[in-house]
């Protein structure tokens, strides 16, 4: 399921189509120490969601990855309010911006004990996945189950950092699980709803250099293939021969769990890529050892271009489908982010002459996010701000935030418009 259509979809046309994303990172729950982040509420875009959906239609994008807050729209078991949605994705239709929808971006609803690690978890959000398609379906055909998957289960299930705090090899294989099934059961029902609708998988880049062929040569293997668990778990990957299935024997998934899933599996239509340059390559320390994660983290390789081009391919050999880059950005002054913007687009428009099938660019986010730190820590929101956007966030002295243009957006205009162009030139050459 995925990847099984007939005739050509959008993102097939010839061009390289660019986007943008909107942060839009959900965990609720609060406790002592720990209180709620919501990015959407943190950024404003609950009360300007309109002017920022303009912002990434006026910088020239076609798409726009935008995150559903589930725990919002789902308050109740069984109940649904979408009224600030309706007037969300009647926004879309009003730019001709065509909405990629994150069905979940990290976090569940407050009524939903446990968390992921509810024994239910699986139907509960296929649930909500399914009310939002038989609502919007007419008007949103692209969705992404779960966005990077891996890292909830890093932050969910290892580095017990978010809810459920679960920890280790038990807390990875009780996060793979359900994770997986409420992908497997979101994107089939989904299907079922509309038929038609096109599946964009996502995960985040995970690359390890340094030390990774002496003392450090196992545990680097084992993250490498980790990296790609949930994805490998979903499309039916994970059998016998998988190098992490005798983790999970080990700590509680059984035969028929895995025999659900062969037996079950979906494929992506577009496989998309999240690649941050100077976070997404940890590095291993000969004499060093460290855990990873927030707690102890491995320092991190600045890998420019050649990790882009590295990660998208490893994507499109393994997929063998359109591959995307969806997310990418650098948290630095607007210089190094204009330079970024080009080095990264050039390298994705050299695969793409040479016949790899990257169609996507993705600018994330349209405006500055705030560091999920907020949540641990106790400081006014400007103490975590993040400079990454095409916009920048300043505040405007009233509790509130504006949204103000840098040469990031203009570059980034410039660069989608010729892409555009030059995307017609091909396909009226094709035609004729």
């Amino acid at each position: 399921m995925g990847a099984q259509h007939r005739g050509p979809r959008w993102y097939e046309d010839g061009a390289l189509h660019f986007g943008l994303g909107i942060e839009d990172t959900f965990v609720p729950q609060s406790r002592p120490g720990e209180r709620a982040i919501d990015e959407y509420a943190l950024t404003d875009h609950y009360t300007r969601y309109g002017e920022d959906l303009g912002l990434a239609a006026g910088a020239g994008a076609t798409f726009l990855r935008w995150g559903v807050p589930w725990y919002r729209v789902n308050p109740e078991p069984g109940r649904y309010d979408w009224t600030w949605v309706d007037r969300v994705v009647d926004r879309f239709g009003e730019l001709g911006l065509r909405p990629v929808i994150d069905l979940l971006h990290y976090g569940t609803p407050l009524w939903l004990d446990g968390q992921f690690a509810h024994p239910d978890y699986g139907r509960h959000v296929a649930d909500y996945a399914v009310a939002f398609a038989e609502r919007y379906g007419d008007r949103v055909t692209d969705y992404t189950p779960v966005n990077e998957p891996m890292i909830h289960a890093l932050f969910c299930g290892v580095y017990g950092y978010w809810p459920p705090y679960l920890t280790g090899d038990d807390g990875l294989t009780t996060m793979v699980r359900a994770l997986g099934e409420g992908f497997v059961r979101t994107q089939r029902g989904i299907a079922d709803v509309l038929g038609e609708a096109t599946f964009m998988h996502v995960d985040a880049s995970m690359r390890y250099a340094g030390d990774v062929h002496g003392e450090h040569r196992e545990r680097a293997e084992r993250l490498t293939h980790q990296a790609h668990l949930v994805e490998d778990l979903v499309t039916g990957r994970v059998d016998d021969q998988h190098p992490l299935t005798a983790v999970l024997r080990a700590h509680g998934m059984d035969d028929a769990t895995l025999a659900w899933f062969a037996e079950n599996a979906v494929r992506p239509d577009v496989m998309g890529v999240n690649y941050y340059p100077r976070i997404s390559t940890e590095v291993f320390e000969e004499g060093v050892h460290h855990g990873g994660g927030f707690a102890d983290p491995r320092p991190a390789q600045d890998a420019g271009v050649a990790g882009l081009v590295e990660v998208l391919l490893e994507a499109e050999r393994r997929h063998g489908v359109p591959v995307m880059l969806t997310e990418t950005a650098v948290t630095a002054p607007v210089a190094d982010r204009v330079a970024w913007l080009h080095e990264s687009v050039a390298a994705i428009r050299t695969l793409r002459s040479v016949g790899h099938q990257v169609v996507g660019y993705t600018w994330w986010p349209v405006f500055d996010m705030y560091e999920w730190t907020y949540r641990h820590g106790t400081a006014d929101r400007e103490e975590y701000l993040l400079t990454m956007g095409l916009y920048d966030l300043v505040e405007d002295g009233t509790g509130g935030l504006d949204r103000r243009r840098t040469p990031v957006a203009d570059t980034y205009r410039a660069l989608a418009t010729d892409d555009r162009a030059n995307g017609r030139l091909a396909e009226g050459r094709r035609a004729a």
